[in-house]
């Protein structure tokens, strides 16, 4: 497998669209990791740059692979087992030869203005190919509101925007859900 599933928290939009480090949030680690897990995904990286949020995470693993958690919800540590982390999306991607030598794949809540999205059942099939061919590819998330502009515009692929089918005047998933959702259609 070589699907890599990243939540980006550096650099991220704040709501005004000034650039930002996000925090890192307990759900986060283990919901993705669970999910990424589920659908085959080689390894679950979060990027922050600031090393006391990547100390926090290595905290959360400890609960899950040694601690309580480990007694009391056993499953967890092998969903966890997949979790790596980089201070930046270049350190990510260098144990693979750099970003030329990686597939780089995007979402977001609101559809790209002007420039074309990939739908599921296309993704799927360049899913297949690429892993077929040996080559990763990163499945980019970002929390707070969203991948930074120049991480979408660096994309191999601007995938489809996850929308229901009914008009509900509401479209804001946690990234936890969107992150299922998006593996579903790719994997499911």
């Amino acid at each position: 497998m070589s699907l890599h599933v990243v939540l980006v928290h550096h650099p991220v939009l704040a709501r005004d669209g000034s650039l930002i480090a996000s925090t890192i949030t307990n759900l986060d680690v283990h919901d993705i990791a669970r999910s990424a897990r589920t659908y085959g995904a080689a390894s679950y990286v979060l990027i922050h740059p600031v090393e006391a949020q990547r100390q926090l995470v290595e905290r959360i693993l400890g609960h899950w692979e040694g601690g309580h958690g480990a007694t009391r919800i056993p499953t967890r540590k092998d969903a966890l087992a997949i979790v790596t982390q980089a201070p930046s999306l270049a350190d990510a991607y260098a144990p693979y030869g750099g970003r030329s030598a990686v597939e780089v794949w995007v979402t977001g809540a609101r559809p790209r203005q002007g420039k074309p999205s990939t739908d599921y059942p296309e993704a799927r099939a360049r899913l297949d190919a690429t892993e077929a061919a040996g080559k990763a590819v990163f499945l980019l998330f970002g929390t707070s509101w969203g991948l930074a502009p120049e991480i979408v515009d660096d994309a191999d692929v601007y995938l489809a925007s996850i929308a229901a089918k009914i008009d509900a005047g509401f479209n804001h998933l946690s990234v936890r859900a969107a992150a299922a959702i998006t593996l579903d259609r790719l994997r499911g």
